[in-house]
């Protein structure tokens, strides 16, 4: 099982408010630029503290009232454009590299996330007052940040197979999913019994203002330290297993809708919203058994000369050839071309979000209509489908991904402390409390 990175998706979603004409406004109304940190050798300039302002407030256009005021709100993202200067900083002393194919295909991804072509979503991005050359720098930064995450991850962590073995033997896999709301109250390294009760003073008060009416999401967006306080807290559904045993523990003692007190984890305080619960004893999957072909683009076959190509071997399919034989003698996919354009069987994304969207509304005998994806043109021939139990299987799986999620976590967490306590940083955002060294 592939695990999935936390991060990308967010800056993402910050990078998109597409239809969000306050954002155009607010982005082509800037003032002149002046600094308002220095993080080492870099900047952050006004201009883009207040693109990040801009593009978080057009998210909350229908909610602005679950937005924190408008100083804090600043702080909150000053300290995240910081934290990215140091983290692309260090990537890039470090030797990590995103090429430009890279970037190509995560536009692509954010492109049909919102059902455009690159070319439409370039046009979009233009008519929303952005630059589209820093909007590719900004997925560039974001993949870079992705890359360090995961190097850290690799030179840091190690699950052996006595650790899975005993996850197992002892039970201690959790047969469910969880959808939590989460907030998080910081407590820094090295913390004094002095900083440790005043987290826990504030976690205490932010849980008073829950109780006392105050919308989850809008004290996550307010008060936590965590990643995704602007999403409101919410962590969406997630295996227990993948959540701090302290977080399952106080979960599983919960109703649905009900906010736990403060719990002290390994970097504070923890306040968790149960939203949802569900069982996965079983892990019920739906397979899909398909053939594809390929009609790739390149210097010498148009994207329209390959479209046309595809359309016409669609035809012969339709018409009554044999898939596999038309496949052999047109697909450009080298890798199952020979093989009649074999898939096999296949869950979910395996080849892309492209495929998945096409399989999953076909039925076995179906011949698809021509889509497009990074690699080319394709038509998907969709031969069975079946629904598989894989919870034996992913038992083990889950249990490696499980230790090594929590490790990687922690070890992230604490690579960012260590980065940003050796760094020397400046704020001079107007009316912000100054300070340097890690602010």
């Amino acid at each position: 099982m592939k695990r999935t990175l936390p991060g990308l998706a967010l800056a993402f979603a910050l990078l998109t408010p597409f239809a969000t004409p306050a954002f155009a406004q607010a982005v082509a109304s800037e003032p002149i630029d002046r600094i308002v940190a220095v993080v080492d050798e870099d900047v952050v300039l006004q201009s883009e503290l207040d693109r990040q302002v801009a593009a978080v407030t057009a998210q909350f256009a229908n909610n602005p009232q679950q937005l924190p005021p408008h100083d804090v709100l600043e702080r909150q993202l000053l300290d995240r454009l910081i934290m990215q200067k140091l983290q692309v900083a260090r990537a890039d002393s470090t030797g990590v590299k995103v090429s430009d194919a890279q970037i190509d295909q995560a536009l692509g991804t954010i492109a049909q996330q919102n059902r455009m072509d690159v070319s439409q979503l370039r046009v979009a991005i233009e008519r929303q007052g952005m630059s589209y050359d820093g909007f590719r720098d900004n997925v560039r930064e974001q993949l870079i940040m992705q890359q360090l995450r995961q190097r850290v991850a690799q030179s840091r962590v190690q699950v052996s197979d006595a650790e899975v073995d005993s996850l197992i033997r002892n039970g201690n896999l959790h047969p469910g999913q969880m959808h939590i709301g989460y907030i998080m109250i910081n407590v820094p390294d090295g913390a004094t019994p002095e900083q440790v009760d005043e987290a826990r003073a504030k976690a205490d008060d932010v849980k008073k203002q829950i109780d006392e009416g105050m919308d989850f999401a809008a004290a996550a967006i307010r008060y936590s330290n965590a990643e995704n306080a602007l999403q409101g807290g919410d962590l969406g559904w997630r295996s227990a297993n993948e959540l701090p045993p302290a977080m399952v523990d106080a979960a599983d003692k919960m109703q649905e809708g009900e906010v736990s007190r403060p719990i002290r984890g390994a970097n504070g305080f923890h306040i968790i919203k149960l939203i949802g619960k569900r069982d996965t004893a079983t892990h019920m999957v739906t397979e899909y058994e398909a053939s594809h072909i390929l009609v790739k683009t390149s210097e010498l076959v148009t994207n329209e000369q390959a479209e046309k190509k595809i359309n016409e071997i669609r035809a012969r399919v339709v018409g009554g050839e044999d898939f596999a034989k038309v496949a052999k003698e047109t697909s450009d996919d080298e890798q199952t071309a020979g093989l009649g354009g074999d898939l096999g069987w296949f869950v979910g994304e395996a080849y892309g979000t492209s495929i998945a969207n096409t399989v999953k509304d076909m039925k076995p005998g179906d011949i698809s209509q021509p889509f497009q994806t990074n690699a080319g043109w394709h038509i998907l021939k969709l031969v069975d489908v079946r629904e598989t139990d894989k919870a034996g299987e992913m038992q083990r799986d889950e249990a490696k991904n499980m230790l090594f999620g929590r490790k990687a976590e922690d070890e992230y967490a604490s690579f960012l402390r260590q980065l940003r306590s050796e760094a020397f940083i400046e704020i001079r955002l107007p009316g912000a409390a100054g300070g340097t060294n890690g602010g």
